[in-house]
């Protein structure tokens, strides 16, 4: 089975909020030199899921979301 996008305003905003606090989270995020808060870097993931620029994957063998740049699509 491929991929599924997801458009994030499909999800509930307590859903999209989880999904993008566990992404923000995850060891291996690179915001680069400067520290962020989890607000902020929530707050830039969402910006960049409204903008198109990222979205929402389904994987239906692990049964698990992730986020993605819509340019990283194709190296899945």
């Amino acid at each position: 089975m491929e991929r599924v996008e997801i458009p994030f305003n499909l999800l509930t905003e307590d859903a999209l909020k989880g999904l993008i606090e566990e992404f923000v989270s995850r060891e291996g995020t690179d915001y680069g030199q400067s520290e962020h808060t989890l607000d902020a870097k929530s707050a830039s993931v969402r910006k960049q899921l409204a903008s198109g620029r990222a979205v929402i994957v389904y994987d239906p063998a692990t049964e698990c979301c992730n986020i993605v740049l819509k340019e990283e699509l194709g190296r899945l």
